[in-house]
């Protein structure tokens, strides 16, 4: 494995150049905490919201937390706006943000994560898509919450963890409208490159009545690698890339506050557009544009609408009452995708394209009832939640289904406890139960043309059918305050999640392999096994729901000047889920994953702070199905073993803010002929409010130009894929 590390940029972060003093008031270096805006407000004291279902410090959580706050958004987005970015230099459990539009390969700890946005989820369970991260719009965020280990406190699907963004709300009694233009160019070409984007909000508080609106807009075009060649427009095969796209979002929250009962409604629309230049070339030591062969697919689609209501009051007879609404209504079209090396098999007529359609429809309520009769300063919390998902994808032009269409009903059902058992010591624990009602629809899965096959493999009826899930998990945890400043914790915690269905209808009768028991069930002839009947059914290729036990344990203190936390652990589950991009198969096996994290931040002066994060993460499963753990899991779960951020920060006695950062990954060699080189990036940035409150904000995102091989990109179909150059961004904000 060959590393390779800037030693001008270490000196760098460590020594000095960098952003604001007031931000390590405001932050614990990205992990397990930043300090919310005020000097006063310490790590442990921080109010969180996702942890437990409700408001909480993180001194009563059991658990490894990170909170980015408003204005360390604003500060680490002067060189890239993408969340996704965003999230991976400052969680360390988080692998490197793959740089495209798709988080594909993304993984949290090895595992997946539940992404929420005011506590509803984005993610489409029955068949997943991995393009919701880099769309959200990081400037109607107030704060982003991420709560680390198996959990199933809001339903299927964080098996890794939960990240939560917490959206803005009108604050002040006169309305502030706030107008940001920014441009980003690399340096490669800064005329092709050019990307402006511009924001426009308003918001504002009536008496009882608050709002915020925002509509934004970016257009990206050609993007470079430090070597300054152009990227491919879809390196990540069928996943969208970041070049030609163009992005707008409109969003509106409006709250209603009267004594202790509040009512918001929110919605946000997301759509985006990419079109390709040219198909992309996988042929080659790296993965570059085909420019002997222009796109003619249709573009990339991204046309998602979400509107969620709640209602809180906390008056209400049994305690602190919430309910909530949502829906959400999305369509995701992929690029068009040609045979190549890392693509098998295509569809044998029409575009190999396809769209994803679906409908969320969900409803939930939370009590939070204190208990103080039975324990001095105890409570419950308990509720139900309640969705309803509808899912199909079908190919673009001729509205043929690719996958099954696929309904679902599920019903949770939760209890949580808090109870402090000692002025030092507090437990938790909780149960929830959820059940699933499955119906997989009937369908015809097309025809392809495979690699090195001398005939198309012929189209099979799936058949569907009625199916059920029920799933009981458990978590427990406590904190120990060792003194007022430190604390010690450690929790067990269960996550569930059903798998990629509709990936395993869509893949029907190869999704073991080719001559593999499913394959010649479908294709009994292939297999000289007699006539092939050309039909299976979904019962006997069915997925099993995925259970997953996290152990973690940890310490965290803030000393003032000096912040820090360290944490370890195990995460267990018996059926994984695992996609061998080189067999284009899916399967599930045994699996274990282990790791450690650190964070720390410390004040040198009033106006100077230095700190950082390291994470590890390393994990095996059963390749050959007989119960033992016996290889490594593949560079698509795990891209980089090592990552780190360092970072220093300076304001000037005139008000700059400065910051820069080392952003570090080791990439991974535990595969052999499959090896993933690391590297480090040097990120500089620096802003000037001014007194109106207008801000001047230039950012330079790998400012040496390193030429690297993006880890997570990389490994999403085991090609080399080529990481971003040298990227400026300029922007100004006036406020009025």
């Amino acid at each position: 494995m060959r590393f390779q590390v800037s030693v001008i940029a270490i000196c760098l972060s460590l020594n000095g150049t960098a952003v604001s003093a007031q931000a390590l008031e405001d932050e614990a270096a990205g992990d397990d905490a930043a300090i919310a805006s005020s000097g006063d407000t310490t790590l442990l004291e921080m109010i969180v919201a996702t942890a437990g279902r409700r408001d909480s410090e993180i001194a009563n959580v059991a658990q490894n937390v990170s909170v980015i706050p408003r204005d360390e958004i604003e500060r680490l987005t002067v060189g890239s706006n993408d969340a996704a970015h965003l999230v991976s230099r400052l969680v360390p459990g988080y692998q490197p943000d793959n740089q495209t539009i798709s988080g594909a390969s993304e993984s949290y700890r090895g595992r997946s994560i539940l992404i929420l946005v005011d506590g509803v989820p984005r993610t489409t369970p029955l068949r997943n898509n991995t393009r919701i991260l880099s769309l959200i719009d990081l400037d109607t965020v107030e704060r982003v919450e991420i709560v680390s280990g198996a959990s199933s406190l809001y339903g299927a699907g964080a098996t890794g963890g939960v990240m939560n963004f917490i959206t803005r709300r009108g604050e002040d009694e006169t309305p502030r409208w706030t107008v940001e233009t920014r441009v980003e160019a690399q340096t490669a070409d800064l005329a092709d490159s050019a990307s402006p984007s511009t924001t426009v909000s308003v918001e504002g508080r009536r008496d009882a009545f608050d709002y915020f609106l925002s509509a934004s807009g970016d257009w990206s075009r050609r993007l470079y690698d430090g070597k300054g060649d152009e990227l491919a427009s879809d390196g990540l095969l069928g996943q969208g890339g970041g070049d030609r796209t163009g992005k707008g979002n409109l969003f509106g929250r409006f709250g209603y506050e009267v004594d202790a009962r509040r009512f918001d409604l929110s919605f946000d629309w997301t759509y985006a557009e990419q079109r390709p230049g040219f198909y992309t070339d996988y042929s080659g030591t790296r993965v570059r544009p085909d420019y002997s062969d222009p796109y003619t697919g249709e573009p990339l689609v991204e046309d998602s609408k979400y509107v969620t209501a709640r209602y809180t009051d906390d008056a209400f007879v049994l305690g602190g009452l919430e309910l909530t609404a949502f829906y959400n209504d999305i369509e995701k079209q992929s690029p068009e995708t040609r045979l190549s090396a890392v693509n098998p098999s295509v569809l044998l007529t029409g575009l190999n394209q396809s769209v994803l359609e679906g409908q969320r429809f969900g409803l939930g309520a939370t009590v939070r009832t204190p208990t103080d009769r039975i324990v001095e300063g105890s409570q419950l919390i308990w509720g139900a939640d309640y969705t309803f998902d509808h899912i199909t994808q079908s190919q673009v032009g001729s509205g043929d289904d690719v996958a099954a269409p696929l309904n679902q009903h599920q019903l949770g059902l939760f209890s949580q406890v808090e109870v402090p058992v000692h002025d030092r010591l507090r437990l938790s624990g909780g149960v929830r139960f959820d059940a699933f009602w499955l119906e997989v629809e009937d369908f015809t899965r097309p025809a392809y043309t495979v690699s090195g096959f001398a005939i198309p493999l012929p189209a099979i009826d799936v058949g569907g059918g009625n199916f059920d899930y029920q799933q009981f998990t458990f978590n427990a945890g406590a904190v120990f305050d060792v003194t007022e400043d430190a604390q010690l914790y450690g929790n067990f915690s269960q996550g569930y999640a059903l798998a990629d269905i509709g990936a395993f209808t869509r893949r029907a009768g190869v999704n073991g392999g080719f001559f593999g028991a499913e394959f010649c069930d479908a294709y009994a002839a292939f297999c000289r096994l007699g006539p092939s009947d050309f039909f299976i059914s979904y019962a006997d290729i069915a997925p099993e729901p995925q259970l997953v036990n996290t152990f973690e344990g940890g310490v965290r203190g803030d000393w003032g000047h000096f912040r820090a936390s360290a944490s370890a652990f195990l995460s267990l589950s018996e059926n994984g889920l695992t996609y061998d991009a080189g067999t284009n198969t899916v399967t599930q096996q045994k699996e274990r994953i282990w790791g450690g994290e650190l964070t720390a931040a410390f004040d040198v002066t009033s106006a100077f702070t230095v700190g950082g994060t390291v994470g590890y993460v390393e994990g095996e499963y059963d390749s050959d199905g007989d119960g033992r753990i016996d290889e490594d899991l593949p560079n698509n779960r795990i891209a980089s073993t090592w990552k780190s951020n360092l970072f220093a920060s300076y304001t000037f006695a005139n008000g700059i803010d400065t910051r820069a950062d080392v952003e570090l990954f080791s990439g991974r060699d535990q595969l052999r002929n499959d090896e993933i080189d690391g590297a480090a990036l040097l990120h500089l940035s620096a802003q000037k409010t001014f007194d109106n409150g207008h801000k001047l904000s230039l950012g330079v995102f790998n400012v040496l130009d390193t030429d690297y091989a993006n880890p997570t990109a990389t490994a999403t179909r085991g090609a080399e894929v080529p990481g971003l150059g040298r990227t400026i961004a300029f922007s100004y904000k006036a406020v009025f």
